[in-house]
């Protein structure tokens, strides 16, 4: 779950990041901007630690097992949503969240 938190922050941060620079361009001053922008910089810290912790479970654990669990980030996607870019979310797209934690529960078992 820990590793679920980080990649939904770096999600998150990244998001940030492109609501705050502006249009994509291929020129320096666009990337130098990134790389003094800190919601750019947390991104990557937090992809970072996501990968580390993603490379002791598949170490430790089986990969059927432990790749479905990544799917919990979804509902940690979906409140960040609501509460840190007050999206709305539809009630159709719970369900779809229900039914992949659901096969989470099953392949966990």
């Amino acid at each position: 779950m820990t590793q679920c938190l980080f990649l939904c922050g770096g999600q998150v941060f990244l998001k940030l990041t492109v609501e705050k620079t502006g249009a994509f361009r291929f020129a320096w001053a666009f990337f130098r901007n990134l790389l003094v922008n800190w919601n750019f910089l947390a991104s990557g810290l937090c992809m970072a630690v996501a990968s580390c912790l993603w490379m002791y479970m598949l170490k430790r654990y089986e990969l059927s097992v432990v790749y479905p669990m990544i799917s919990i980030s979804y509902v940690f996607g979906m409140l960040a949503s609501i509460y840190i870019f007050h999206e709305t979310v539809s009630f159709v797209r719970w369900i779809g969240v229900f039914m992949i934690m659901t096969g989470v529960v099953l392949i966990a078992r």
